[in-house]
């Protein structure tokens, strides 16, 4: 699943006309590095959730991207707006498989696999996700989540470390939302995943290769200048 469904404030004015996962690093829209990643690895079927300016999506993706079929969660339509991110991928839920990638639309992670390899392992695990860090950016100097020696991802501890917004995730992690979110409740992510690692439910490793939060018109303008 790849999350599309965000205002980008942060990114005006460029995103009063354009979608922030549409807005083109290095040549091609945000959401494309992804979905040719995710096509590369083997996936054959993706979902984006979408609020504002989603038909703009839609239309740039379609219904195929290189062989990877896309399915829609159409927030904006059915809700008037973006769910936030566990209100969202709860939506979606139905459109989705037991176990799942996940990752942001406006993040830049170029060279990062959606290996079969980590699929494989995560679900044949004991655990509800499995989250992809990052060194902290200058943005994030404090990080979001530490990492045990026994790969448990820690809300608590040193050295701490920016979640790359990329993870691996089962159905079961959203059990205490209504299936489907069929009221559109808007449900952050980050307490949940908190919840779930004080019960030990959740494992990390670092992601070491380029990853850019693409957040500010700055940064997208740093990205297209090298």
């Amino acid at each position: 699943m790849v999350l599309a469904a965000g205002r980008g404030e942060r990114m005006r004015p460029l995103t009063d006309s354009c979608p922030k996962p549409l807005l083109e690093v290095r040549g091609q829209p945000l959401i494309a590095w992804h979905l040719q990643a995710l096509a590369k690895s083997g996936c054959t079927q993706a979902v984006i959730n979408t609020a504002w300016l989603g038909e703009q999506i839609e239309q740039r993706c379609g219904d195929d991207f290189e062989g990877l079929r896309i399915a829609y969660s159409h927030e904006g339509r059915d809700f008037g707006g973006a769910l936030e991110t566990a209100g969202g991928i709860a939506r979606a839920l139905p459109l989705l498989d037991d176990v799942f990638w996940l990752v942001g639309g406006d993040v830049y992670v170029p060279g990062f696999s959606f290996n079969r390899q980590a699929f494989d392992r995560f679900a044949g695990g004991p655990h509800l996700a499995h989250l992809y860090l990052v060194p902290n950016p200058e943005h994030n100097p404090r990080g979001d989540f530490a990492l045990g020696a026994d790969g448990k991802a820690l809300n608590d501890g040193q050295p701490r470390f920016t979640y790359s917004t990329i993870g691996l995730y089962r159905k079961a992690f959203f059990a205490e939302l209504p299936a489907g979110n069929p009221q559109g409740l808007k449900v952050p992510l980050a307490p949940m995943l908190r919840r779930a690692m004080d019960n030990g439910q959740v494992t990390a490793e670092i992601h070491t290769g380029p990853w850019t939060d693409v957040g500010t018109p700055q940064r997208l303008a740093q990205l297209n200048a090298t």
